[in-house]
């Protein structure tokens, strides 16, 4: 069987060590199985064993291989679509609980990088920087929105703070978020693992599920094993492809590019970002950056609809990193890959259940490094009967791309063509 490794990411060559997890070659049984080890299914393995559940996981290829492994680490809080969006669409009391939730995802990761003590540079503070008036607006707005639901470690930035917090000549303004931050996020899947498998739990890599055997008690199929549970978590997101057909008509796995320098040392770095906060822009198709431990800048942006790997990633993103810092003229890029999250037609996560005993999280559209901790305890929650948080999310409407799988790919990019061009005309 073919053994699939990391990308060719900065995130995979600074990884910690870690032991070797053999492919599932048994027949194992279990009272839950997590299909997925990325953030998901890591967060919603680590719940369930704090509760008492037998767990096992199946990886297709290595923890944290797919978007928890290759992301622009920024822990950003809410949602891809914002608590008042969600407001007009489903009412005040199901909003109310949603909101509720919004911020409790990097209080999560905060306390699993405590508990655990993983080693994975955590940092705090996120910058949202506002290039128009009119993204300033937006900003303004959304602080009072945020502190509706409680959460009030937020800075509104004129255009002289937020000189202060970050050498670009783009932003007018901008507001800081002090419970947002980055990680090394590799190094928080693998330490959230390891916390997995010192409580217990069991993790297969190599080990892609082909097929799952629905019933009263269903079985999880690898080439090699099978895995029979009382329930099974599906956490494969955009790397899940075909295996839960009605999942996949519902979702489009879109890919982003990102970028590593070289060290940039202690002086340069710290002209670039004095506080270290991470920053992304407003924009629609937003660029996002930060520092890494050892002082790289690490840059990300675009969206290529359908998942295809672009041919020349340093080109793509190279000219967006030097529009903010055309200072970094001269420095090396060390680093670029590609990774896939995964969208939805909404932009709001897809949680369900299918028959009794199946349940699922998928489509972040893109903010899944905060909802995906959330999505854990909400799914264990509901295996242990308290099904209300998990209601919320699942009661949320979703709908098909238009088209199908054939067409939904063009009617994305036309999309994001128009918000483009939206933002470069800044209305």
């Amino acid at each position: 069987m073919a053994n699939t490794s990391y990308p060719a990411s900065y995130y995979a060559a600074s990884a910690n060590p870690v032991p070797p997890r053999p492919a599932l070659q048994d027949d194992v049984e279990t009272d839950v199985c997590v299909i997925g080890a990325g953030y998901t299914g890591l967060s919603s393995a680590l719940f369930l064993l704090e509760n008492g559940f037998k767990v096992t996981v199946l990886e297709a290829a290595k923890v944290g291989f797919g978007a928890s492994g290759r992301n622009g680490g920024q822990i950003v809080n809410s949602y891809s679509r914002d608590i008042d969006v969600i407001e007009r669409s489903v009412g005040p009391q199901q909003a109310q609980l949603l909101g509720n939730m919004a911020f409790e995802g990097g209080r999560i990761i905060r306390e699993r990088v405590a508990k655990y003590q993983i080693q994975c540079d955590l940092k705090d503070g996120g910058v949202f920087a506002a290039l128009t008036a009119k993204q300033m607006g937006h900003l303004e707005s959304q602080k009072r929105l945020w502190e509706r639901f409680g959460h009030t470690q937020l800075e509104l930035l004129d255009q002289r703070r937020i000189r202060e917090v970050v050498a670009c000549d783009e932003y007018v303004g901008g507001m800081l978020d002090m419970s947002g931050g980055h990680i090394h996020p590799l190094n928080l899947a693998l330490g959230e693992a390891a916390a997995v498998e010192s409580l217990g739990g069991v993790i297969y890599e190599q080990s892609p599920a082909v097929r799952i055997e629905r019933g009263a008690s269903p079985v999880v199929h690898t080439p090699q094993g099978k895995v029979r549970a009382k329930f099974i978590i599906v956490a494969g997101n955009a790397y899940l492809g075909n295996l839960v057909p009605e999942l996949a008509a519902k979702s489009m796995p879109c890919g982003t590019q990102v970028i590593a320098t070289e060290p940039l040392g202690d002086e340069l770095a710290h002209s670039l970002l004095p506080q270290d906060y991470c920053v992304e822009d407003c924009n629609y198709l937003l660029d996002y950056y930060r520092l890494t431990g050892d002082k790289r800048l690490i840059f990300g942006g675009g969206v290529v609809y359908g998942a295809r790997d672009p041919a020349n990633i340093e080109a793509i993103i190279r000219p967006k990193m030097l529009k903010a810092f055309p200072q970094l003229k001269d420095v090396k890029i060390d680093y670029a890959w590609t990774g896939n999250f995964l969208l939805t037609l909404s932009r709001l996560p897809q949680v369900g259940r299918l028959g009794d005993n199946i349940y699922y999280s998928q489509g972040c559209s893109g903010h899944g490094v905060t909802y995906t901790h959330l999505a854990g305890k909400v799914l264990a929650e509901a295996l242990r009967g308290q099904a209300e948080r998990f209601d919320a999310f699942a009661d949320l409407p979703h709908y098909p791309f238009p088209g199908g799988q054939l067409l939904r790919t063009p009617f994305a990019a036309m999309g994001a063509w128009y918000y483009g061009l939206r933002d470069k005309l800044g209305f």
